[in-house]
């Protein structure tokens, strides 16, 4: 199973995705809002493994996940396939990226890191809906056309998906 390391937003970011899941949904198309477990949060997944051991751990719980730049949500991106997935499109910083590069060195060596998520290879974003078919995704992009272009807030906290335990948890600092 997978075990992620994440960004977690702001209450004002949060909100507004939260808000772009609600018009996907209200208009019957995927949307993140059905997924209703306690652990689905807005978020930028910073890095993946398939397992992560007790020294990755430590390493992680290490991690500065704060920045002194504010957090951009850009434009609407897509990642086609199959099937789409629409994301906001995460503004990198130098400071986003040291925190990406922080986690990856963390996550070093581990099993079942998919090469999307190193340095170079790793776009931020944050998911809005998966699984879109072709007429979907032109629905959700005309739907969502008229949201402003930028959402800014700033990184609430560092977490940990354990997909095993079906369980979150903070790590590391913000501050």
């Amino acid at each position: 199973m997978v075990q992620s390391v994440e960004l977690v937003l702001d209450a004002r970011l949060d909100a507004g995705v939260r808000e772009e899941w609600a018009l996907l949904l209200e208009a019957g198309l995927p949307s993140q809002a059905r997924h209703t477990g306690a652990s689905n949060a807005p978020h930028v997944t910073l890095g993946v493994a398939g397992t992560v051991d007790e020294s990755a751990e430590r390493a992680l719980a290490d991690v500065h996940y704060g920045s002194s730049e504010p957090l951009r949500l850009g434009g609407l991106l897509v990642f086609p396939g199959r099937t789409s997935v629409v994301s906001r499109a995460v503004v990198p910083t130098a400071g986003l990226l040291e925190i990406h590069r922080s986690v990856d060195a963390a996550l070093e060596g581990l099993p079942g890191r998919p090469p999307t998520t190193a340095p170079g290879a790793w776009t931020p974003h944050v998911t809005l809906a998966r699984r879109l078919d072709a007429g979907q995704l032109a629905a959700a992009l005309a739907l969502l056309a008229d949201r402003p272009r930028e959402l800014v807030g700033t990184i609430r906290c560092g977490r940990r998906w354990d997909a095993d335990a079906r369980a979150t948890w903070d790590v590391g600092t913000v501050a």
